[in-house]
């Protein structure tokens, strides 16, 4: 049975978000993915992994069970727990989503749960941060399935659908009524951003960098307006695009990337892989957050952006 999520005696919890490791058979460039990965789980020495989608090259996979075995190895070897959502690449070969989940589940460290039957995609789910010094809930942590495609006539990257935003809704209300009516802190992991991650870095200040359009759906289903009208989430945390890693903050809520990690995939010159940290303090409704990358460096004040356009 594997121990339950924790905050520390000293009421921190400390996660890292690995994204887009894109491992596929053990190359050079998977050997320098997996140092990354353990220098800095070394160097955090973190209390939850979060892998944010594309953790394999499904289509490049000659085993796509063997990969994904590889692609957490530095977890199972140090004793962290972790968990994971899809991509729109995890599945793309011999295996699909319940067959990646499978593999999952039967390593050592795994929290990925399928998540309800009846709601879209695989891996919707909700894990419980426990207080340091009580058997209670303090911070829920979300994960949600972005989907791969759009549909239909539409072109372009997946969406979470409406019967998700309802589970969503309704374990929030749950979650909430459960705590005497108050929200805990939590939150939200999924790969694909949401097009309000356009609107941030449009028209508010945020702090990192943008080097690629970011690839949202063309639709919006409203998952933003269901996290600001539940009141838990204090920041949803992307992948999917390699060389973006800003964080904004739309009406109280942070909009934050992580840091390309994978070496088996396309990068930018000078923008080194990494990972984003991101620390919860117990009893505050907050987060801090901070990237560590390749040798070693860290990064505590990413540059500022000033908005590109008049706010409307």
């Amino acid at each position: 049975m594997t121990t339950p999520l924790r905050f520390r005696p000293d009421r921190t919890f400390t996660l890292v978000q690995f994204t887009d490791t894109h491992w596929r058979n053990g190359e050079p460039a998977d050997g320098q993915t997996a140092a990354l990965m353990a220098a800095i789980l070394d160097a955090e020495q973190p209390d939850l992994v979060v892998l944010t989608g594309d953790v394999i090259d499904g289509s490049h996979c000659r085993d796509g069970a063997a990969a994904w075995r590889q692609a957490v190895a530095p977890m199972v070897e140090r004793n962290v727990p972790w968990a994971a959502v899809f991509g729109n690449h995890d599945d793309e070969g011999a295996l699909d989503r319940q067959a990646l989940l499978a593999v999952q589940q039967e390593l050592p460290g795994c929290l990925t749960q399928a998540g309800p039957a009846h709601v879209s995609g695989v891996g919707n789910y909700v894990l419980p941060v426990l207080s340091a010094s009580q058997d209670r809930p303090a911070a829920h942590l979300y994960f949600l399935d972005s989907h791969s495609y759009a549909e239909r006539e539409l072109t372009g990257y997946g969406w979470i659908r409406r019967d998700q935003i309802a589970w969503y809704l309704e374990t929030a209300a749950t979650l909430q009524a459960d705590n005497g009516g108050e929200p805990l802190p939590a939150l939200a992991f999924f790969h694909i951003p949401l097009p309000e991650y356009v609107e941030v870095w449009d028209y508010h200040i945020c702090r990192g960098e943008k080097h690629e359009a970011v690839c949202c759906p063309p639709i919006n289903t409203g998952f933003f307006a269901a996290l600001w009208e539940a009141g838990d989430v204090l920041g949803t945390f992307v992948g999917h695009d390699h060389i973006n890693d800003y964080v904004g903050e739309l009406h109280g809520i942070r909009l934050c990337y992580g840091r390309g990690t994978g070496f088996n995939t396309y990068g930018k010159e000078g923008f080194k892989r990494g990972a984003r940290v991101i620390r919860l303090q117990e009893g505050k409704r907050d987060f801090s957050t901070w990237l560590r990358l390749e040798g070693d460096e860290v990064i505590q004040e990413q540059p500022i952006h000033p908005p590109e356009r008049e706010s409307r």
